[in-house]
């Protein structure tokens, strides 16, 4: 069996950024339907394509391949008096975007002063090239389930 559309891949993965430091160790393995269904970057499904178990790849790509542009509309500014009194940097929080307040987004603090924070709702490696590899560990014949709802059914969430 090879990677074709309705497969489930399981990829062993690493992400470099373009100078080669390590900067996610895929700690987990990843798992995703293949065949168009925006669950993994284009340019890494396009590489997987007729792939097998145990065959690797390195897919070198550009910001907007990978997480996209950094947008500065997506950091705010707000009030700590609007805010949990238990804020932390690193901490995430829901919000929306004035230009559509019927979205919500998740928004990271990125710093904390006197009475302010500075949120972040861009990806952390938006704005950066990174550099994809894997190595192919399972591949399985999607069920009608998972094709249905086009992504991976992890076990646990199956009923």
């Amino acid at each position: 069996m090879t990677i074709t559309k309705n497969i489930v891949v399981t990829l062993d993965y690493q992400v470099y950024n373009s100078q080669g430091d390590l900067i996610d160790p895929g700690e987990s393995p990843l798992v995703y339907l293949h065949g168009g269904y925006d669950n993994l970057f284009i340019p890494v499904e396009q590489e997987l394509e007729g792939k097998n178990i145990g065959d690797t790849l390195r897919v070198a790509m550009s910001a907007e391949e990978a997480f996209g542009p950094y947008r500065e509309e997506l950091v705010v500014t707000e009030s700590l008096s609007d805010l949990p009194d238990d804020l932390e940097i690193g901490m995430e929080i829901e919000g929306y975007l004035e230009s559509a307040e019927d979205d919500v987004i998740i928004y990271r603090v990125v710093q904390i002063d006197t009475d302010t924070a500075i949120m972040d709702a861009n990806h952390p490696l938006a704005g950066k090239d990174i550099v994809f590899e894997a190595t192919v560990t399972a591949i399985r014949a999607a069920s009608k389930k998972e094709i249905a709802a086009k992504h991976f059914i992890p076990l646990w969430s199956a009923s």
